[in-house]
Order: structure tokens, then C-alpha cells, then sequence
């Protein structure tokens, strides 16, 4: 793939790719399609954005949207994707219309792709919502995704409603692309899926799953009108999978709970409060999503002087309300894919991907081939690539919130197969707490005794010539970075991510210990995968090598040459000085003049340009003045920085001014990966370093 390229002009007059996701009733999940296509889309154009013809009201944010702009890579503003009110469409459905076409043309034209999604079926929907959302469809130029619900419905039913809608459509000149049958019964999916054949376009099924539909705490906390009494605020955003009534004894209340339920119970019922609390932080028991405290009571002293000391994490709700009216308020909450529902979204991602062929959607839409790559482009090809030959990763700081969700939403996914460090029951609970599901990895104590006595020898053996013993080492290979990396060295995992919680020494001294460096490299370095809004570069080292020797340069060149081409980037590299060409002297121009030579004697393949100066690498107006004749100056995707402080300053300055996504540090020269996260790192960062490093064991295993 290109990525030096200059960004796509405007949208040419044939306009932007469109789809539109409509849907005959309401509560078919659109907001899952629409979050699957959103995504594809942004991995195949430039600049995506979203309209939203018909939004729900002038005085309250539309969620679906506001969800949606959450996704989108064009800079538009939320005023900008609203068409109409349904109450102006109500009123004169043509002058609707005229000002929806009108407003939409706003958005295509700062646009390469546009997703339409369309209205909901609320309380002033009529019969003929589908056929006001054709002629939308129609006007825009858009084919229908049409999004019907399967729920409570045979295949047969499911075809019929199909069959009816894609008639309404037709009356309207709308282009009906595919079908997707959502919220479908889970044992009928293939069933459905073969009846569905004969609509005469693709079409799919997604099976109906709770969690989408799950209120969040937060959410019930609001419907019933109460107040957080106690617990972990963060822990409000866990979905209730279910709520039960607590009316009866303790014993019996215990034994009907299950996983990611809600328990109402009143606050004078010190047993089954106190219960209910203790069976959350015992093993053996599930983890609960809360209490709800009913009736405007609380404890009494004594039980919550109780509470307080036990120092539940559980969300504790109280609520005026009575036991029938809070029972009520309940059930009629349904939880929203809204902005922060991470979750959520991580699982609708998931359901398109494993249920929809949004590669066969791309093609009928006939998304052009993108000219640029993009920072939501990149992350999917890191995030495709990673999944299609699947490597096992070692995660061993299984004490910290954002690895035990980076490694939930890695597992939905498919990236990788996972081992987390750790005590299981402790993990597997806090997992449980935050509402992520680790049922598909292995989870491993550093004191296994199972690995400890063969680590321990091992590193004995490694070590012998420092003077390390059996003792010893049987207390080093414990520490989680050690572990973690005799996994790695021993073939048991194919690569190592850390230091969300520990230094960059912490995590890769092991490495140079145990795994060491690849054949013809003596440099361990790192490079930083530097995505901007039109192209990716590569940075290198900012993380490692504090005052490179020449030959320390060489090395970190090519391997940052190799780092880059395994990423699908075209390596032209420019090692970086503050003179370009035969202008400047000086021991610090003679070391990079020296290292470029290096380069160029061991790998003359490579295109190489140094010492140079930044503006001349990456402008070309400026590399036609200061080296016209080069094959580097101008367009320059590696970038290989005189010494560490200015390549961690540089880069740090790029992401902040530049509004980059630096992914990384990304290090090179070891025989097997193993890879540093920043201890600010965010639960997206981790779960690109992870794909990374699948991406590295890919090359080292081929």
C-alpha cells in the first residue's frame, strides 16, 4: 500500500460512496449494522462521514448519531449530519425532503463515503416510515441496507417482511443492496440464513444477544431516580443482564443468582444486603452487577458502618421508589449502544464481523481503491492481519483494568490467543466486575509450579556465565517480565506485551537476556509507527538507544526499514541531521554521514538519504532545492533520529501538534517479539501493540 502520498482532493462529481441502513419497525438493532459498516467503511476510504436524514428531536441529542460521529474520520460537526425533525417531516413530508437533499449535499462534499441511517419508529412513526425513508434513499443516490428484526419470528415470517419491504422500496425507486436479519434466535441462525437465499440480494443473519440490550447500571440509576450509596463509580457503566426481586430469605436469594444480575432489595433487609455483598467477593459465587436499595431506606448504622468496612467494590443504588414501581422502572430500561458504551460496541463489532461479509458490502458499493492510508485504515489492516493467522501473546500484567480489557475486546475479535499473568480467581473476578469476558484465555500464575523449575534451569543456563544460580533464578523467573519472557524464549507464547504498569526497563531487559538479538543485528532499537491523517511513518529510535554510535545508526536503519515494510510501508529512509547533503561538519553531521554509508555497504537495496535535515525528508518543495537529484528527499516513510532525546521529543511533539496516533514503541532486532506499552497507555493502544506483535511473529514464523 502507498503511504507518502498527498490526501484525496474533494469528492469528485459522481460524489462520495453512500449506503443507507433503514428498517421497517423498530428495535432492530440498526445501530449494530450501522457501527459494522461505519467501521468497514472507514477502513477503505478517507474521509467517512454520517447523516442522520430524520433525527429524533431538536432538544435532545440523537444517541445513534452522536454514537456514530464517535466513528467517523471526515470533520464534520454534530449540527451539520442532522436532516429534519419528525415533526417538520410530519407537517410537509415534501419540503422535508427538499431540506434533508439540500443538507445532505453539505456533508457529501467534504466526503469519500457516507453512511445514511435511517429513522427509528418512535412514538409519532406512522405505517409509511419505510416508504418516507426510500424516497430519501432514492434522492440521495443511496442503496438500502434494510435491517429487519427476527425476534419471535420463523424464517419463513422473516422472508415475507423481507419480500413486503423490498416492494415498498421499489415503489419508491430505492435500490435494496442487502438484508441483514438482526436479532435473531441463536439456533435458527442457519436456518434463517438459507431461507433468506431467495430474496434475490446478500443477505445475513446476526442472533439476538442480551448484552446489546442490557441497561447499564448508570442507566438504572437514572430510570429509578436514585444515588450511587456506595462502591466503584467505574463499575456503573457493567451491564445488568438480568434483575431479580430480593423478597425472600437470604439462603434462597443466594441460590437464584447468576451472572450480571440486579438485585432489588430493600435496605432494612440487612441479611440479604449483607448477603448479597459477601457473595459478590466470594469465590464460587457470580459477580453481580449491583444492588438496588428500594423503598428511601438505608441501612441501619450498624450494617452500614458494616459496609464501609468490607469496602465493596459492587455499585450500591438506593431509591425512593417502592418494590413494585422500582421493579417496574427497571424493565422498561433498555440499554442504549451509546458513546462509552465500550462494550457494546466491541461486541457489535464483533457480530458484523464474524456474521456479516462486509468485504462483499465494500465491493457492491464500489469503494475506489483510497489513494492515502489513514489512522482507522491502518488499525484495521493491524487488526486483519493479526486475525488471519492468529499467534499466542503473554500478557503479564493481569493487575491492571486496561489489559484485562484490551485482552476482552482482543478475544472478541479473534486477533490473537491469549495467556494473562497472574492469580486466576483474582482476575477472573475483576474481569467479572468490568463486564469483560475472559473465557477464552489462559490465565497463569508466575509461581506455576509447572513452568518454575524448568524456567529456573533455563535461565540458569543462559545466565551461567554471570554467575547466576538455581536459587537465584528460581526467584527471578517469578517476576512477571522474566516469566512472561522465558514463555516467549521457550516457544510456549509467540510474543510478549508489557509495561502499561512498568518501566521500559523493567519490561525489556529480559529480553536482551534471555531472547537476545537476530542474526547480523547487535542493536536492539525501537520504532514508533507514526499514522497522521493521510500516510504512516516510521520513527526510529525514540525509546531505546540514548547516543547511537554510527554503527548502532546502521542497525536501527535497517531494522526500522524492515519494521516498516512488515507494515506495508515503502521504506525511504532519511537519517536525520541538522545539515543536509556536504553542507555541515561537525562530529555529530560525521556520525550520520558514517552511519548512511554503513547502510548503504550492508543493505544497497535500501533507498537511503543522510545526513538530512527534517523539512527536506518530508517536503518536497524544500528537497528540490536542498537535494533535487535524490530518490528520498521529499518523500522519506522511515525517519532515523541522530539520538534518543531528539527522537522522543520529536515524536511527542508530532503527536501532539499534529493530532498523529503514535503506535508504539514497536521493538526490532530481537529474535522474538516482545513489545513495550506506554504506562499512559490507553485500552486502544494495547490492543494495537498486541496485533503488532501477532503482525512481528507472523514474519518470524514465515
Amino acid at each position: 500500500m502507498a503511504t507518502s502520498q498527498k490526501p484525496s482532493g474533494p469528492a469528485t462529481a459522481k460524489g462520495p460512496t453512500t449506503v443507507y441502513i433503514a428498517s421497517p419497525e423498530g428495535d432492530t438493532g440498526k445501530s449494530t449494522i450501522a457501527l459494522g459498516v461505519l467501521h468497514r467503511l472507514c477502513a477503505s476510504a478517507a474521509r467517512v462521514g454520517v447523516f442522520r436524514p430524520i433525527a429524533r428531536s431538536t432538544t435532545e441529542t440523537d444517541y445513534i448519531l452522536e454514537l456514530l460521529l464517535e466513528h467517523t474520520t471526515a470533520d464534520l460537526s454534530y449540527e451539520q449530519c442532522v436532516g429534519v425533525t419528525y415533526e417538520v417531516t410530519h407537517a410537509d413530508p415534501d419540503a422535508a425532503l427538499s431540506e434533508i437533499v439540500s443538507r445532505y449535499h453539505v456533508v457529501a462534499e467534504q466526503c469519500d463515503a457516507v453512511l445514511i441511517i435511517g429513522s427509528d419508529y418512535t412514538d409519532v412513526a406512522s405505517p409509511s416510515e419505510l416508504g418516507m425513508n426510500a424516497r430519501i434513499a432514492a434522492n440521495l443516490g443511496a442503496p438500502v441496507v434494510l435491517a429487519v428484526k427476527g425476534l419471535g419470528r420463523t424464517p419463513e415470517e422473516i422472508v415475507q417482511v423481507v419480500d413486503m419491504c423490498a416492494v415498498e422500496l421499489k415503489q419508491y425507486h430505492a435500490h435494496l443492496l442487502a438484508v441483514v436479519a438482526n436479532r435473531c434466535d441463536p439456533d435458527s441462525l442457519d436456518d434463517i440464513t438459507k431461507a433468506l437465499d431467495g430474496v434475490g440480494v446478500p443477505a445475513w443473519s446476526i442472533p439476538e444477544t442480551p448484552l446489546l440490550g442490557a441497561p447499564t447500571m448508570a442507566e438504572l440509576l437514572t430510570s429509578t431516580g436514585g444515588e450511587l450509596y456506595s462502591g466503584d463509580p467505574e463499575l456503573m457503566q457493567r451491564e445488568a443482564l438480568g434483575v431479580m426481586v430480593g423478597g425472600m430469605t437470604a439462603e434462597h436469594i443466594l441460590e437464584r443468582l447468576y451472572e450480571g444480575v440486579a438485585v432489588i432489595a430493600p435496605a432494612d433487609r440487612s441479611d440479604a444486603v449483607l448477603a448479597l455483598v459477601n457473595a459478590h467477593e466470594a469465590e464460587g459465587f457470580p459477580s453481580l452487577a449491583g444492588i438496588i436499595m428500594n423503598g428511601g431506606l438505608l441501612p441501619h448504622p450498624a450494617i452500614a458502618k458494616l459496609i464501609e468496612g468490607l469496602k465493596p467494590r459492587l455499585p450500591i443504588l438506593t431509591t425512593p421508589l417502592g418494590t413494585f414501581d422500582t421493579a417496574s422502572a427497571v424493565a422498561r430500561t433498555r440499554g442504549r449502544v451509546a458513546v462509552g458504551s465500550a462494550r457494546k460496541v466491541d461486541t457489535a463489532l464483533a457480530l458484523m464481523e464474524q456474521r456479516v461479509d462486509t468485504n462483499k458490502l465494500i465491493e457492491l458499493l464500489e469503494v475506489p481503491f483510497p489513494s492515502v492510508v489513514t489512522p482507522p485504515m491502518f488499525e484495521y489492516q493491524l487488526i486483519d492481519r493479526a486475525r488471519s493467522d492468529r499467534k499466542h501473546i503473554v500478557l503479564p500484567e493481569g493487575d491492571d483494568d486496561r489489559i484485562l480489557r484490551a485482552a476482552g475486546r482482543l478475544l472478541q475479535r479473534n486477533v490473537a490467543e491469549l495467556t494473562i499473568l497472574g492469580d486466576e480467581s483474582t482476575i477472573r473476578g475483576r474481569a467479572a466486575e468490568l463486564g469483560v469476558d475472559l473465557t477464552g484465555a489462559n490465565i497463569l500464575s508466575p509461581r506455576d509450579p509447572e513452568y518454575l523449575d524448568d524456567f529456573a534451569k533455563e535461565y540458569t543456563e543462559l545466565r551461567k556465565h554471570k554467575g547466576m544460580t538455581l536459587e537465584r533464578a528460581r526467584e527471578v523467573v517469578t517476576d512477571i517480565s522474566y516469566f512472561g519472557t522465558m514463555m516467549v524464549h521457550k516457544g510456549i507464547a509467540d510474543g510478549m506485551v508489557s509495561g502499561a504498569a512498568h518501566t521500559t526497563a523493567h519490561t525489556i531487559r529480559p529480553s536482551f537476556e534471555i531472547i537476545k538479538t537476530q542474526d547480523g543485528v547487535s542493536t536492539v532499537s525501537s520504532v514508533f509507527l507514526m499514522c497522521l491523517a493521510d500516510r504512516v511513518l516510521a520513527y526510529g529510535d525514540c525509546a531505546v538507544v540514548p547516543d547511537p554510535t554510527s554503527e548502532q545508526l546502521a542497525d536501527i536503519a535497517i531494522s526500522s526499514a524492515q519494521t516498516a515494510e512488515q507494515f506495508g510501508i515503502e521504506p525511504r529512509i532519511a537519517m536525520l541531521s541538522y545539515s543536509t547533503g556536504e553542507s555541515g561538519s561537525g562530529a555529530d553531521v560525521d556520525k550520520v554521514r558514517t552511519a548512511t554509508e554503513l547502510v548503504r555497504e550492508r543493505r544497497s537495496d535500501l533507498l537511503v538519504e543522510g545526513p538530512i535535515q527534517y523539512d527536506a525528508a518530508i517536503e518536497p518543495t524544500v528537497a528540490s532545492t536542498k537535494l533535487p537529484n535524490s530518490k528520498v528527499a521529499g518523500k522519506a516513510t522511515v525517519f532515523i533520529f541522530p539520538d534518543l532525546n531528539t527522537g522522543n521529543n520529536t515524536y511527542k511533539a508530532v503527536q501532539r501538534s499534529a493530532g498523529a496516533i503514535a503506535v508504539g514503541p514497536v521493538l526490532q532486532g530481537l529474535r522474538k517479539p516482545v513489545n513495550d506499552l506506554s504506562r499512559g497507555a490507553l485500552v486502544q493502544d494495547i490492543v494495537n501493540t498486541v496485533a503488532i506483535t501477532a503482525i512481528q511473529a507472523q514474519g518470524i514464523s514465515k
